[in-house]
This record gives C-alpha cells, structure tokens and sequence, in this order.
C-alpha cells in the first residue's frame, strides 16, 4: 500500500510542477530574447532544492538558462545516463484555445482528469516527470553504477543556439552521456490485449531554407506586366505546396506499419511505394498527414517576410521560409534537387540561403537502454511490446547522437489516448495531458533508471 501511496505523491508533485511550468509561460518565438526560461529554471531549481543535489546553471544569452543536475556514478567506467527535457513552449493563438494556454488548469472532462495549457504535451509533462523522479531517487539515497544527469535545456523550439547546441560546443562535459531518454514516446497501439508501444529511436533531418525571391519596386496603380516578388513568390509557394516527392519505405516505417493491427491488405499497400499515396489520399486528413510525413520529404511555407511593404509599392524582394522535413539518406544536394524539381522555370529567380541543415539521425536498438525501456513498460503493461519508431520532427537528440550518445524518445501514456487527437495536441490548440500519463511516465523514468543503474 506504501508503494501505491509513493506513486500517488509523486504523481501529485508532477502534476504541481508542470501547472507552474506551464504559468511560467517561457514562449520561444525565435528571436534571442523569447523563451526567458530563467522562469522555469528558477522553478525546477526550487524543486530540486533539498535533497543535496548539486545544481549547474549555463546562460548563453541573457535569460537563456540551462539546468544539469548530477548524481554521481560510484563506477567511473560505467555508462552514464541522461533524462533530459526542454523549458521552452512556442507561441500560441489564445482565440483558438477553450481555455487559459498559461492557465494550468486541472480540468475533468468526460471522466479524465488533464492538465491543460501549451506545453502540457510539447514536453513540459517529460520534463516535470523527469524532475520528480530525479529528485525521488536522489532523495532515497539510490546510487547509479554510472552518473545520473537531469538535464533541463533551453530553446529546443527554434533550433538549440541557446540551449543544446551552444551545450554541446561549451560545455560538454556537464552534460556528455552514454544513454539519453528524452521526448517523445509511449503511445499504445494495436490490440488492447498485446499493445505495442512506441520507442523513437529515429527522427527526420530538418533542413530550413530561406528563399529570396527578387523582383522590380514600382507603383501600384500600374501593375501591369510589372516584375512583382510577391506574385512570382505565391507562385513559388504553390509549386512547393503541390510537389509530391516519392515515397520512402524504411525499415522502421515497416516495424510501424506491423504495430499498428491492421488488415494485410491496408498493410501491404502502406509499405509500397508505389501505392501508399493513393491509400493516404482516401485517409482523414489528420492521420494523413502524419503517415505521409513518415513516409516523404516534406515541404511546408511557413513565413513570408517583405520587409518594408506598402500598399501602393510593388515588392521588389520577399522571404519565403520553407520547413523542409528530410528523410535518412537525403544530403544537402539532395535537398537542393528537390527545391530546384518544385520550382521548375522559378529556380533561377530563387537565391537560397540555409537557416538549419542538420541530417536525419537513429540510435541502435540493441542496448542495454532498450531492455530497460522495455522491461519499465513491462511493469504496468504485462503483455505489452515496444516497438522503434521515427519521429517527423526534430528534437534535441540529434545533438546528443552526434555527441555519440544512444538517444531514445520515451515515456509511457494511457491506453485510451487516442494517438491521432494526442498529435494534433502538439503546438496546437487546447494542448493537454491527462494525469493517468503524467502518473504513469513519473513511474516509467525511475524503472528505466532502476533497470539501468542498479
């Protein structure tokens, strides 16, 4: 009854730590001087406070901060280990929200009890949970064979300048780690009686590029046969829109098509190349779009900067800001023959500059991490499996991959989240979590780090 009781308190103090997080409101918009997570990292160091952690704090630019924490290893040569989760949110839209996004609110709807607020999904849940059962194991007296590092970082939203790239070039050695567990996983699918859950060990490349379209200025009110940017820039947004890359088959998108529980037939044409297209063209949009970002090279026009634009002034330069999301194996050139196929007769107009090029990365599944993983998810979901997948965004693992370190995206949600409405939840409205997960993912850390470390 003790241990039921633990686990209670601990999900209790996760829930109080991400409403605070979530209040703190450190929204990263890309400029150097958003984020402030100094918010969050002032919180987190107060929780921790206690239990005779020793606390680092890296501030690359003013409110920036960065939080490592460490229980030291009694082997030096033994692997060490990071939970690692990021402070920043990205901006949101409150007119599209039911609810306060810097609210925090604890809301029970239809019988689930959720944590609301932006964040709450993308990842402030993992990085509370993380801070709970770091300082619940410190504060047992549990000692790794290897370092334990928690590891709040700043600005993972817009690209890690401030916060793990500029770690990585800096201060490497405060937060180097053989094994990393960090965003995002543990979503339930195919049967109810044998489900597998999600591990990601892969993540696409992102490959942001500026494109500056140049035309002639003139006067308004003679458009006709003008050079205008802005025209040959729509032009240039609707050839990437339409552009339709091939498909790619890989070996972790077969893993995830297998644990998904569908009929051989949907199965088999969702690992054709050939075929899958037409099978996600007949799909509802939200389950769509995210099977095809598992499958292509995507292209989103995200932003569109004229500078100094008036009414009555024909542009004589716009920005376009593509997302470019980028399979294993795509290269910088591959990039560009990609840009230069969408564009067609466009591409000599388009001057382009790079903004991230950072290339798809994958951890191997055969580690001591990966049992772990698998025998914490065990302890709640006897007759569940894990199963590799690929996540369509970037996170801060790429980093730690390059660094050398196995990098998985983990966690542990209910049974009844539904995996389409949980994905529309991260950057979007009304994000939130339910406390079931926040319960059982608080769980999930210290059984991998129990698994790992004893």
């Amino acid at each position: 009854m003790s241990g039921v009781n633990e686990q209670l308190t601990q999900t209790n103090e996760t829930v109080d730590l991400l409403q605070a997080l979530i209040r703190n409101a450190c929204v990263n918009d890309g400029r150097a001087e958003s984020g402030q997570e100094v918010r969050n990292a002032d919180t987190i160091e107060a929780y921790l406070d206690g239990v005779g952690l020793d606390i680092e704090r890296f501030e690359p630019t003013p409110g920036r901060v960065s939080l490592v924490s460490r229980i030291a290893g009694s082997d030096p040569d033994a692997p060490s280990m990071c939970l690692m989760g990021h402070t920043d949110v990205v901006p949101v839209n409150e007119s599209g929200w039911s609810r306060d996004p810097f609210g925090g609110e604890r809301i029970t709807t239809s019988g689930t009890d959720e944590i609301w607020g932006r964040g709450a999904v993308d990842m402030l849940n993992l990085t509370a949970s993380m801070a709970v059962s770091f300082r619940s194991l410190a504060a047992s007296g549990f000692k790794p064979k290897g370092d334990l590092i928690y590891f709040a970082v700043a600005d993972e939203e817009s690209g890690s300048a401030h916060g793990m790239r500029w770690m990585a070039d800096n201060a490497r050695e405060a937060i180097a780690a053989d094994y990393v567990l960090t965003e995002n996983g543990g979503l339930h699918s195919g049967s109810p009686e044998a489900p597998s859950i999600a591990v990601t060990v892969a993540e696409k490349g992102v490959a942001w590029r500026r494109l500056r379209i140049k035309g002639t200025p003139g006067h308004g009110s003679m458009p006709y046969r003008r050079d205008n940017a802005l025209v040959t820039a729509a032009a240039a947004i609707q050839r990437l829109t339409d552009y339709a890359p091939p498909a790619m088959v890989t070996e972790l998108w077969r893993a995830q098509v297998d644990s998904m529980g569908l009929d051989a037939e949907t199965a088999a044409t969702l690992v054709d190349p050939n075929k899958i297209d037409d099978v996600l063209a007949a799909m509802p949009a939200p389950a769509a779009a995210f099977l095809h970002a598992c499958t292509h090279t995507t292209f989103s026009c995200n932003v569109v900067d004229g500078g100094l634009m008036k009414t009555n002034v024909i542009p004589d330069s716009i920005a376009l800001d593509v997302d470019i999301r980028t399979l294993p194996g795509d290269s910088t050139e591959e990039v560009q023959a990609h840009l230069d196929a969408a564009l067609g007769d466009l591409a000599p107009r388009v001057e382009v500059e790079f903004l991230m090029n950072d290339a798809s990365t994958i951890s191997q599944v055969d580690t001591p991490l990966w049992d772990a993983v698998a025998a914490a998810v065990a302890n709640p979901f006897p007759t569940a499996s894990i199963t590799p997948r690929m996540s369509v965004g970037f996170t801060d693992s790429r980093i730690y991959r390059e660094m050398g370190a196995v990098a998985y995206g983990a966690g542990l949600l209910s049974p009844g989240l539904d995996a389409a409405s949980f994905g529309a939840r991260f950057h979007g409205n009304d994000e939130r979590i339910d406390v079931e997960s926040l319960g059982l993912t608080t769980q999930f850390w210290t059984d991998v780090v129990r698994g790992m470390q004893s």
